[in-house]
């Protein structure tokens, strides 16, 4: 019990070892992490802030230029219209924006720098925008959004337009921020802006862009489609959550990775507030080499902890040994003491043990000579149950081809009062061909004495079938039988004896032909189907009909012998249990299954073999 209590407290030392090991690489990860990331989140949002800044000038520029100020006094003068389209041109090319345009108070724009453009804002209604909103009541317009014409997203800078102290129009400046989405990619780890409404506009992982960073309010959802600002954007929220919160600025989330189905990924993410126009910047940093270190330092620990325990382990071991070895020395003086005593109660022991031992020798010799006497016999009785067995289904086997037999020498009597030679011709090479196969049946009793080698057989298993269908040809006269074969495959050949294949197509077969006699439907005629296919090891073939199929509680029985289905005696219960046998005697097996719609299918599944001539038919 104490040196289990000594393991116990060792174990559990090493496990807070490694646990305060982990918490503190993953401590100073993080710290270091957080102070990397904050140099990159003030450089990203300087590098944005700077960009929106050196443009939020140009519309009061504009605003004030006779050529923008006489296109609101004449909106109807093609050459005015003409010359602040040019003007808006010329800046906008200069200053490499997306586009700049002018709008009348009633939201209608008046002259654009795309002009020339298929999309042009000419024309278009504005007056839902906020930076319309927000311009036209004399305030800078601010705005990001997806354009409602050219349906590609930007920054939209507005400047009232007045003209003899009256706000006669809006002009608007827009920027492509795209360059900022890139700069993001290119450092391989995630940079989103977030707009007032907590909404992901700009993104270097494009899954995340149009994302929420939480759940959207009924009224912000409805401000959104109000403002057209996501065009044709379903915003559904981020999936991430919050694990642990470093400062005001910085915590660690897990998010789901949009490059990964369903993979989760833990970041360091650093927040940075621009003010206006009042988005919110945010830096990802991957946690993944801090997770790294981290689990390498535990697992330096453990190890550590291990070899320290191991060491611990091997002295205790040796005091141990040393404290056996005095205690053994005192017990072998005692044991020389007792030597005497103890050896002599051996020796009567032993005597005693002998004489029993003797008499369990004649016992188990006794019981061994009958044991083989009762061996001969069974095996007597075994050989009698096999032959009956054998010839019960040689008898059941030859019932087919004697129906086909009298059914072709009354069909050639026919033909012969008829005199039609030719086909009683045919008739009787098919009697004859029955004979012979009658023989090659009756040829099965050599097999109680001594069975081919599985591994010399091999049967054609189109052969098998051409040869079943012409045994049973007469019962097929009105039932289809189509027989397909697997891509590729024009015959294939199993580990089999030809005629044990055949036996075992010829029950299925027979089985089907009963099954579907009661079948009446004129949408769903009597129909049989044969089905090969093949791999490198294994040949399955499925027959299957369209009969009623099998009831549920004589599956379990299926391949019993002597059990039949069939009404008035008109089975014997033996082409199951012969077919299922032949399967597994040559490495197979027989299976059944009801099939979904109505019908039966049997599986009979063999190995595959390459032809090498030895076929038995």
């Amino acid at each position: 019990m104490r040196r289990w209590s000594w393991i116990a407290v060792m174990l559990l030392a090493s496990v807070l070892f490694c646990w305060l090991t982990y918490a503190l690489s993953w401590q100073r990860g993080v710290t270091d992490l957080r102070v990397n990331a904050g140099a990159r989140v003030e450089r990203y949002a300087g590098s944005l802030r700077s960009t929106v800044d050196r443009y939020e000038f140009l519309p009061y520029l504009l605003s004030l230029h006779p050529d923008v100020r006489d296109l609101l006094l004449h909106p109807n003068d093609p050459a005015v219209v003409q010359r602040a389209n040019d003007y808006l041109f010329d800046v906008n090319q200069r200053a490499k924006a997306s586009a700049a345009y002018v709008i009348d108070a009633n939201g209608i724009a008046l002259a654009a720098s795309n002009w020339r453009e298929k999309a042009t804002f000419v024309g278009q209604q504005y007056r839902f925008r906020p930076y319309f909103i927000d311009a036209i009541r004399g305030a800078l317009g601010r705005f990001y959004g997806v354009g409602t014409t050219s349906g590609e997203p930007g920054y939209f800078v507005s400047q009232p337009i007045v003209v003899d102290g009256q706000i006669r129009g809006v002009v608007v400046l827009k920027l492509n921020l795209e360059w900022f989405q890139r700069a993001g990619a290119d450092a391989s780890e995630p940079v989103v802006v977030a707009d007032d409404h907590g909404v992901i506009f700009l993104s270097s992982e494009p899954r995340w862009q149009y994302r929420a960073l939480a759940p959207l309010t009924p009224a912000v959802k409805a401000a959104l489609d109000s403002s057209r600002q996501y065009y044709n954007q379903h915003i559904t929220p981020l999936a991430w959550s919050e694990d642990e919160r470093l400062d005001a600025d910085g915590e660690v989330v897990t998010v789901r990775d949009g490059r990964g189905a369903g993979k989760m990924r833990r970041f360091l993410a650093v927040q940075r507030r621009l003010g206006e126009p009042n988005w919110t910047l945010m830096y990802f940093a991957p946690l993944d080499q801090v997770i790294a270190n981290a689990r390498i330092a535990a697992v330096a620990a453990g190890c550590l902890a291990a070899f320290t325990c191991l060491l611990g382990v091997a002295w205790n071991q040796r005091r141990q040994r040393v404290r056996d070895m005095l205690k053994s020395r005192e017990l072998l003086q005692s044991a020389y003491a007792e030597l005497g005593e103890r050896v002599a109660e051996r020796t009567a022991d032993l005597q005693s043990a002998n004489e029993r031992l003797q008499t369990e020798v004649q016992e188990r010799s006794r019981t061994e000579h009958e044991l083989r006497e009762a061996q001969s016999e069974l095996v007597q009785a075994s050989k009698l149950v096999a032959l009956g067995q054998m010839a019960a289904g040689i008898t059941h086997e030859l019932n087919q081809p004697l129906s086909a037999l009298r059914s072709f020498s009354d069909n050639t009597r026919v033909l012969l009062e008829r005199a039609e030679y030719g086909a009683a011709q045919e008739n009787l090479e098919a009697i004859a061909s029955l004979t012979d196969r009658m023989g090659k049946i009756t040829g099965q009793l050599r097999l109680f004495a001594g069975r081919a080698r599985r591994g010399d057989m091999e049967a054609s298993v189109r052969r098998a079938l051409d040869n079943t269908v012409t045994l049973l040809r007469g019962r097929l006269a009105d039932i289809p039988l189509t027989t397909t074969f697997a891509d590729g495959l024009d015959d294939v050949y199993v580990a089999c004896e030809g005629l044990r294949l055949e036996q075992v197509l010829i029950n299925l077969v027979g089985n089907a032909i009963d099954a579907v006699g009661s079948v009446s439907s004129p949408q769903a005629p009597p129909s049989i189907w044969i089905d090969v296919e093949a791999d490198d090891l294994w040949v399955r073939i499925y027959v299957r009909d369209n009969g009623p199929g099998i009831a549920e509680a004589h599956m379990p029985r299926l391949f019993e012998p002597f059990f039949s289905t069939k009404e008035g005696g008109q089975g014997m219960g033996l082409g199951l249990a012969i077919s299922s046998s032949i399967a597994q005697e040559n490495g197979g097996q027989l299976v059944a299954r009801n099939v979904p719609g109505g019908g039966a299918e049997f599986l009979v599944t063999l190995r595959r073999v390459q032809r090498t001539g030895a076929t038995i038919a």
